[in-house]
């Protein structure tokens, strides 16, 4: 005879057990500690080359980090799993998740820097732990690229930077404890500051081998990088800021006026999926 395995119907407890992020264990932790490395060196290397490097190189990164960072996002999966955090329902859910976020980008590309999908990939990470959220930041990012035809030396880049944003409103404090106003407080304040992060870390991918530019704000091979880093500063203020201001306030805007119903259906789904609940087989009634 053979088994198989029965869901349960969802209880009046199911309803009332409070949805919980996904957990971090220790291998988890182990790869998102390795990726994170490698996207630090990967950003920050040329500060720190001499005068003589050939820094035009770093242009042609792009396909290393992307080479590098397919198999290191796959560690996190499976270090996730392994770690019994993931499985078929998260994987559907991070496709789910990452369809909508790749869809939202194109509402608002090339206007001014208003991205609706940041707030969506905030509330995902704080619902869903860091883990799953450094996979959906990153997998969102490489599909919206295909859907709007952005693939280029960035694209890795912007995989890390964002896997980093969601990956910081799962480290946010009170998972389990805060709701209401405070947390939307919270998320509003933590999406405004990476949505500013964001645009300042991808700043620095590019930053180093822009020719052309004044000297008061251009990269200088070999510096020190504390005053290559003022210049860096005054780069970000003179052409980069009237474009991130703009996404961190729709990214509150949204986050304040939609995420108690965001953070209602995401909680919902967590709870039904029982991510973290034992499989039980029975067999199948005659």
């Amino acid at each position: 005879m053979t088994s198989g395995a029965r869901a349960q119907p969802d209880t009046a407890r199911d309803r009332t057990r409070q949805a919980r992020p996904i957990r971090l264990g220790r291998r988890s932790v182990a790869a998102l500690a390795l990726v994170s490395a490698v996207g630090v060196v990967a950003f920050g290397w040329p500060l720190f080359a001499g005068a003589e490097s050939g820094l035009s190189a770093h242009a042609r990164d792009a396909p290393w980090l992307f080479a590098a960072l397919l198999p290191l996002l796959l560690g996190v999966v499976l270090a996730t799993i392994a770690d019994g955090g993931l499985d078929a329902k998260a994987i559907a859910m991070i496709g789910v998740l990452s369809a909508a976020g790749a869809a939202l980008r194109p509402l608002g590309a090339g206007t001014a820097g208003i991205e609706p999908m940041f707030f969506l990939m905030v509330l995902s990470g704080r619902v869903l732990g860091p883990g799953f959220g450094f996979v959906l930041g990153s997998v969102t990012m490489f599909a919206s690229a295909l859907l709007t035809g952005g693939v280029g030396p960035w694209m890795p880049f912007q995989m890390l930077a964002m896997g980093w944003v969601c990956m910081g409103a799962g480290l946010l404090p009170g998972a389990h404890t805060l709701r209401g106003r405070g947390e939307l407080a919270l998320l509003g304040a933590y999406g405004a500051v990476s949505s500013v992060c964001y645009g300042t870390v991808m700043n620095l991918q590019g930053w180093p081998y822009i020719a052309g530019l004044t000297s008061g704000v251009s990269f200088v091979p070999g510096d020190a990088v504390g005053d290559n880093l003022a210049r860096f500063v005054a780069y970000c203020l003179a052409t980069s800021l009237g474009w991130d201001l703009p996404r961190a306030v729709l990214t509150v805007v949204l986050s304040l006026a939609l995420g108690p119903s965001v953070l209602k259906a995401l909680r919902r789904a967590t709870r039904r999926a029982a991510f973290e609940a034992p499989v039980t087989f029975r067999p199948p009634d005659r």
